[in-house]
C-alpha cells in the first residue's frame, strides 16, 4: 500500500518517550496494538465520554514506533501484575514482590502509577470474606464502624449483613450509611488496623467518598421486605426527612402502580403466573387492579383462579415472590426498557 512521503508529518512524534505520553495517548496506542475486535469489546465497557476521548486520540495517532508500542504494552503488563499482587496480598505485599522482581526504583514507579490511576479501595480483605463470618466479626463494633464497612462492601453482601444485625442497631447503621459523606485516609487506616491487622492500606491520600442515600437505597433494595419495613419505620421516627428521601429513591412491590401500562405488560412477560399469584396475595386492591387491567380476560381469570386455589401461604413466600418481581423490574429499568416514575418529572406523557 502506497503511503505518502510522511513529510515528516509524524516526525514530531518520532523518538517520543513513553514518559512524555498522556494517559489517553497510551490508551490509544494500547487499543490500536490489540486490533479492532478486541478493542471494540474493551470500549463497550467504557463510558460514552471516555470512548469519545480515546477515539479522538486514536484518530490523531498516525504511526507508532515499535519500541514505543512495546513500552506501552510492557507498562500495561506491569500494572496488571501489580494490581494482581495488590488484590491478593495488599499494597505492602505487592511492593515487596515487585522490588524483588524489578528492583526498588522500578517497583516504586509501578506502584505510584497504579495507585494514581486505580483507587485501591479500603477493606479489600473484608470484601472477600463470607458475609456470615463478617457479620460475626463486626456486629459488636460501633454502629459508625459497621456503617463504614457496609458502605465499601458490594450491596449484595452489605444487605445480608444489614438484615441480620440486631434490631436495636439496624436503623442506626442504615442512617449512618445514608448520611456518610467522605472519610479521611487516616480514619480508614485506623479502622482497618483495628479490625484486621493485615488489611490493605489506603495508598491514595485523596479523601474517599462512600455511603450516602444512594448507597443505603441500593443496600435496602436487596434486604428482605420485613427488614426493609422495620428499618424505614425506625428511620421515619428518628429522621423523617432522611426517611422520605430514601423512600423516594426506593422501589417496593406496591410501587408497581407507578409503572405505565406498557411497562406493566413487559414485566408480566417476564414473570410466571405462580410468582405473580403469590406476590398479589397480600396487596391492596389498587395494585391488583393495575395488574389485572394489563392482562387479557382469559389470563386474568387464570391468575385469579390460581390465587384462589393456592390457599393460605407463608408471608415469607409472598415477600420472596414480590422481591423477585421487583428485581425483574429493576433489571428492566437498568436496561432502559421501562421507566419508573419516581416523581412528577419522570411521568410519561
Amino acid at each position: 500500500m502506497a503511503v505518502a512521503p510522511a513529510k515528516e508529518r509524524g516526525s514530531s512524534k518520532k523518538g517520543k518517550d513513553i514518559n512524555s505520553l498522556t494517559g489517553r495517548q497510551k490508551a490509544a496506542i494500547f487499543l490500536v496494538s490489540l486490533g479492532g475486535e478486541i478493542s471494540a469489546k474493551i470500549m463497550e465497557r467504557l463510558r460514552e465520554d471516555e470512548v469519545e476521548k480515546i477515539v479522538f486520540e486514536i484518530a490523531r495517532t498516525e504511526s507508532v514506533e515499535a519500541e514505543l508500542k512495546d513500552a506501552v504494552l510492557q507498562e500495561f503488563q506491569d500494572l496488571m501484575t501489580a494490581q494482581n499482587f495488590i488484590t491478593t496480598g495488599g499494597i505492602d505485599y505487592a511492593r515487596d514482590v515487585l522490588e524483588k522482581t524489578f528492583g526498588s526504583q522500578k517497583a516504586i514507579e509501578i506502584i505510584n502509577r497504579l495507585t494514581s490511576s486505580l483507587q485501591v479501595r479500603p477493606f479489600d480483605f473484608i470484601r472477600r470474606t463470607d458475609p456470615a463470618h463478617l457479620l460475626n466479626f463486626i456486629q459488636q463494633e460501633h454502629p459508625q464502624t459497621i456503617a463504614l464497612i457496609l458502605a465499601y462492601l458490594e450491596p449484595q453482601k452489605a444487605s445480608v449483613i444489614l438484615q441480620n444485625l440486631p434490631d436495636e442497631i439496624q436503623s442506626d447503621v442504615a442512617r449512618r450509611v445514608a448520611t456518610m459523606d467522605t472519610t479521611s485516609p487516616d480514619v480508614l487506616r485506623e479502622v482497618e488496623r483495628v479490625l484486621e491487622k493485615k488489611l490493605s492500606t489506603v495508598s491514595s491520600e485523596d479523601y474517599t467518598a462512600a455511603g450516602g442515600v444512594d448507597s443505603i437505597v441500593e443496600i435496602l433494595n436487596l434486604v428482605d421486605r420485613s427488614s426493609e419495613k422495620s428499618i424505614i419505620e425506625s428511620l421515619e421516627d428518628e429522621d423523617p426527612d432522611l426517611a422520605e428521601e430514601i423512600k423516594k429513591k426506593m422501589f417496593v412491590f406496591e410501587d408497581i402502580v407507578m409503572l405505565d401500562d406498557r411497562s406493566i405488560s413487559k414485566v408480566l412477560r417476564e414473570v410466571n403466573n405462580d410468582e405473580m399469584a403469590k406476590a398479589l396475595k397480600q396487596v391492596d386492591a389498587e395494585v391488583q387492579d393495575k395488574i389485572f387491567r394489563n392482562m387479557s380476560k382469559r389470563a386474568g381469570a387464570m391468575l385469579r383462579d390460581e390465587m384462589e386455589y393456592m390457599g393460605p401461604i407463608r408471608v415469607k413466600d409472598v415477600e420472596e415472590a414480590q422481591q423477585k418481581i421487583v428485581s425483574i423490574i429493576r433489571h428492566l429499568e437498568d436496561k432502559g426498557e421501562i421507566v419508573i416514575a419516581r416523581s412528577e418529572e419522570d411521568e410519561l406523557v
